[in-house]
């Protein structure tokens, strides 16, 4: 008996097989095999078609079962973790009005400041837990604004993995952690923000029914199952972000936990009892996957766009063809703390949340020609992501959020013992390195939500420590290189 989990990224589309009954992960792939396109049509734009997200399912669900000889009818639930913030229209025949405007596009950043100027600072951060900022409430004003027309079509407006739920089963439905991504969940109700709406002039209508995050969602149609391989009548029981999922994967379940991942984007998501904001929110709380009004559970999230992305360019289009990221870590391993005086600020992907919103773009600092090879560079790449960790992690200590162990899966960013050994010596933070994937991670959660397992606890047994990080080393230097490349950046800052 197997459970199947989906991880729909803005990069890939992962699936993943778990035996339920051994907890054992029995297969993973990833469809395509190279980053799927990102389409920019102007400056701080980020498009991508649900279309091709669907098609990708499609082929890795093949993929999945043909490498590991699974026989469909042996599957007994499907979860589904998505990419957070993005806005997929859909119309009365559930076909795409137009691609997706996804979590990195920063075009609504002017539509979200203004309305948590006019709602009200203080109403927003006590009921949403943030500004609206540039999230999917914003970014349908946005359409509401700019294509009226399509905005007359609009039967639903749904989450990435909403949309992939619809494809799946057939049916519409969202989540209220869904929904508190998106700035439309009100914490003080317990239900979706009609102030919100009212602002935005929004229709409550366009918003598909409020289903449990760990619930019968549906289950296969038959289309569904000719497109995927997969059997009808599969039951789609969970989906979440993929950043609660990440928590959920790792077992961040309870006040004081905290989970990172370290891909396109780099996040740190610690769990909180009672509903907090910052003042300045520049980080965002939502929903976790197990929040019950009785017994709240606040997923405090730190986003930093410019990560992963900027490592896997630096590995497209300055490592010489053939490199890989195993090869690039021995590059690294060459060059000293604080590359030799490069910096990088990897903030080109879109506004930054920590940054108040702007839009710095990246910056090499203090190249020189005659000493700076393609290994400082990376190392540079790396640190500067890392230093990115360390600003955000400020926020938190601010917020009085005490981080001691920092829990992350065995891929992207992570598998970097420099990075890795960067963050901890700078934040103090041990870092644990768990044998698991986010969508082996959905898998499990929907066999909790099947009554295949009795717990949560229950469903994520098995999850071995693979490494530990322990901040030891050089801590001086990391320091010193950490606050010369924060100098630059509040300078850069101050400049826009």
């Amino acid at each position: 008996m197997y459970l199947l989990g989906y991880d729909i990224g803005s990069s890939t589309i992962k699936a993943a097989l778990t035996n339920a009954d051994t907890h054992e992960l029995v297969g993973l792939v990833q469809y395509p095999e190279q980053d799927m396109d990102i389409i920019s049509l102007q400056s701080g734009w980020a498009e991508q078609h649900p279309e091709i997200w669907w098609e990708n399912v499609c082929r890795a669900t093949g993929k999945l079962l043909n490498q590991y000889s699974i026989q469909p009818t042996d599957i007994q639930g499907i979860g589904i973790s998505y990419q957070m913030h993005g806005l997929v229209l859909i119309d009365k025949n559930c076909q795409v009005l137009r691609p997706s405007i996804i979590w990195c596009d920063s075009r609504a950043v002017e539509i979200g400041n203004r309305a948590f100027a006019e709602i009200g600072e203080e109403k927003c951060l006590k009921h949403l837990l943030n500004s609206p900022g540039n999230f999917t409430a914003s970014k349908l004003k946005w359409v509401k604004e700019e294509e009226p027309e399509i905005f007359g079509q609009i039967f639903k407006a749904l989450l990435p993995g909403d949309y992939i739920a619809l494809k799946l089963t057939g049916e519409a439905a969202t989540t209220a952690s869904g929904l508190s991504e998106g700035t439309l969940w009100d914490f003080q109700k317990n239900a979706i923000a009609d102030f919100v709406l009212d602002y935005f002039e929004f229709d409550e209508n366009l918003f598909p029914e409020v289903v449990p995050t760990f619930s019968l969602q549906g289950r296969l149609t038959k289309k569904a199952a000719k497109e995927t391989g997969l059997s009808e009548g599969i039951p789609v029981a969970y989906r979440a972000g993929d950043q609660p999922n990440n928590a959920l994967t790792l077992n961040v379940l309870n006040p004081g936990e905290v989970a990172a991942t370290g891909g396109t984007s780099g996040v740190v998501y610690g769990i909180v009892d009672k509903p907090v904001y910052d003042p300045e929110s520049r980080v965002n709380g939502f929903a976790h996957v197990n929040h019950s009004k009785e017994k709240p559970r606040i997923g405090i999230l730190l986003c930093i766009n410019g990560a992963g992305i900027q490592y896997s360019w630096m590995k497209q289009q300055i490592a010489p063809l053939g490199t890989s990221f195993d090869d690039m870590e021995q590059m690294v391993a060459t060059v000293p703390v604080n590359s030799d005086g490069l910096r990088i600020i990897p903030f080109g992907n879109g506004s930054e949340r920590i940054l108040g919103n702007k839009n710095l773009g990246s910056h090499i600092v203090n190249l020189h020609f005659n000493r700076h090879s393609r290994a400082h560079f990376f190392r540079a790449a790396l640190e500067g992501i890392a230093f990115s960790f360390a600003y955000g992690l400020d926020i938190f200590k601010q917020m009085g959020l005490t981080v001691d162990v920092i829990k992350v899966g065995n891929d992207n960013l992570f598998q970097s013992e420099t990075f890795s050994s960067t963050i901890s010596n700078l934040t103090a933070c041990q870092i644990e390195v768990v044998a698991t994937t986010g969508a082996a991670g959905a898998a499990k959660a929907a066999g909790m939500a099947t009554g295949i397992y009795g717990s949560l606890e229950a469903a994520l047994r098995g999850n071995d420590l693979l490494k530990t990080y322990e901040p030891i080393a050089n801590k001086d230097a990391y320091g010193q290189a950490y606050q010369t490349w924060k100098t630059d950046l509040e300078r850069i800052v101050r400049s826009i």
